[in-house]
Order: structure tokens, then C-alpha cells, then sequence
């Protein structure tokens, strides 16, 4: 779908999730930032906050970040390394 772009979420105990995701709403350090498909390209730090997914079927996911981490996009992939989640 073109409408999509794959997220990858890990923490340094486990994968968190990896799959495709039609958005993804993050904390970043002046606010929060909305992903989707073909977003540019970009390199953040995250601070503790709530995560929102919207998958495939348009069903919205909460994943509770308790520390901070960073976010890269690109090549229309998400990869979020977060400290505690």
C-alpha cells in the first residue's frame, strides 16, 4: 500500500514492534511529531510521552514511553530506540 511505511520500535531488553503502519504520532523534544508515508527524512530525540500507531485497518495503538530515546525516518521506514517502554 502506498499509503503505508514500515516502524520498527526496540528497547535494549526487546523488539517493541516491527511491522507496517499507516501513522505514527511521537514525543519529540519540542512537541509532537505525526509520521506518515513518505515522510522526509529526519533525526530526533524523543522524551518520555505517549506513542500512537494507526495500523493498516485503521485501529489506533497507545505505547506508553517511560524514558526517552531518538527517531530516524527514512526510505519510508521509522525506527524508534527508546530507553523504557
Amino acid at each position: 500500500m502506498a499509503d503505508t511505511f514500515n516502524i520498527t520500535i526496540m528497547t535494549p531488553d526487546k523488539r517493541v514492534l516491527d511491522g507496517a503502519v499507516r501513522s505514527l504520532v511521537a514525543p519529540g523534544e519540542l512537541g509532537y511529531l505525526e509520521i506518515l508515508a513518505n515522510h522526509a527524512s529526519l533525526m530526533t530525540t524523543l522524551v518520555p510521552g505517549r506513542i500512537t500507531l494507526k495500523d493498516l485497518s485503521g485501529t489506533q495503538s497507545v505505547i506508553d514511553s517511560r524514558a526517552g530515546g531518538f527517531m530516524e525516518v527514512s526510505g519510508n521506514h521509522a525506527i524508534l530506540l527508546l530507553d523504557a517502554a
